[in-house]
């Protein structure tokens, strides 16, 4: 099965705001939500989308030809891609009948591990998608991230004890879900965070502590103050505040504030990240490893664990090649001369 065929098997099961698209751009979906659109005028997921494609490659094959080598070591744990699963929560809301959440996180899980890569599972306000999603993980040896939302710190507290029990080898929090609808006035409250709680969080996990939902490079550096190991440039796919710039655009100005500062926090990416090529493209403007998810959400729709294998397939071969095509046999040889951004 290639991811073309998953494709196809997807489009009569995914439904009705998803669209399967051939190439998902945020554009058939546009404002949907619920579904996989983005917020307000939707016009921000298309603009991660296309940011990546004004970055181009620089190409220069005058070099030793050598075995192209995609591994990464993250946390301490080796992984054969740097490109991991985003978390994705209530697939029945957005994606339609065919799965729950924990029969989306158990297959994404699977296939991730099968093709030693790691998957991060989704939050929700239904307590039992955590229990379900650490569950899951613990099944894999905690090979898989769990993402918790921005609760109140009791509860928070509550879930980290869920994720010790996993074994997951590290924890991240989406910070930025703080502006989901369905969060708003709940109780338990869910919202932003301060530095001095975001510090209490880190010492609960007592596990690597990712934040997701950053833009800037002032809240990079809030997040390096606050002991966290690892931050994922992301705006949520556009889905809790239109008009921010791209993710494609603000990264290299993160990784060029973290890396001055003397911090060694992993830097992740995501947002409209949907080929090889563009995975190359984020790791030379700075990126550590890249997630993506809305692909991912396809491919288990499509192909259950055998169409997570066929994108992964997909994305690990365009990345080799491309890595080949401008003289980058390792990841560490990925450098930002190897590419062109129009400016």
């Amino acid at each position: 099965m290639d991811y073309q065929q998953v494709i196809g098997n997807a489009r009569g099961c995914i439904g009705p705001y998803c669209e399967a698209c051939p190439v998902c751009n945020g554009a058939a979906c546009k404002n949907t939500m619920p579904g996989p659109g983005a917020k307000g005028t939707g016009e921000l997921a298309v603009r991660n989308y296309r940011k990546w494609q004004d970055v181009r490659i620089n190409m220069d094959t005058i070099c030793e030809q050598r075995p192209v080598d995609t591994s990464i070591g993250i946390f301490g744990k080796k992984f054969a891609s740097p490109f991991f699963a985003g978390p994705v929560g209530a697939v029945k809301l957005h994606y339609g009948e065919k799965y729950t959440d924990q029969e989306y996180n158990e297959i994404l899980l699977r296939g991730c591990a099968q093709n030693e890569i790691a998957a991060f599972t989704g939050d929700g306000t239904d307590y039992q998608v955590m229990i379900e999603a650490t569950a899951a993980i613990g099944k894999l040896n905690g090979q898989g991230i769990p993402t918790v939302k921005p609760w109140d710190l009791d509860t928070i507290r509550e879930k980290m004890e869920l994720v010790k029990v996993s074994g997951a080898f590290a924890v991240a929090m989406d910070i930025d879900a703080a502006g989901l609808p369905f969060l708003q006035n709940l109780n338990p409250p869910a919202g932003s965070k301060s530095v001095e709680e975001l510090k209490e969080i880190v010492k609960m996990a007592e596990i690597p502590f990712i934040l997701k939902g950053i833009m800037t490079p002032g809240g990079a550096l809030k997040a390096a103050e606050a002991g966290v190991q690892g931050i994922v440039v992301s705006n949520h796919g556009g889905r809790v505040l239109d008009q921010c710039p791209a993710t494609a655009e603000v990264l290299p100005h993160i990784v060029r504030a973290v890396r001055n500062a003397g911090s060694r926090m992993k830097i992740f990416a995501d947002g409209g990240i949907r080929t090889g090529v563009d995975v190359f493209k984020a790791l030379a403007l700075g990126a550590d490893a890249v997630l993506i998810a809305r692909p991912f959400v396809t491919a288990v729709y499509g192909g259950a664990e055998e169409g997570v294998t066929a994108y992964c397939r997909k994305i690990q071969s365009e990345l080799k090649d491309t890595m080949q095509m401008c003289g980058a046999f390792s990841l560490d040889e990925i450098s930002g001369d190897m590419i062109w951004k129009y400016e």
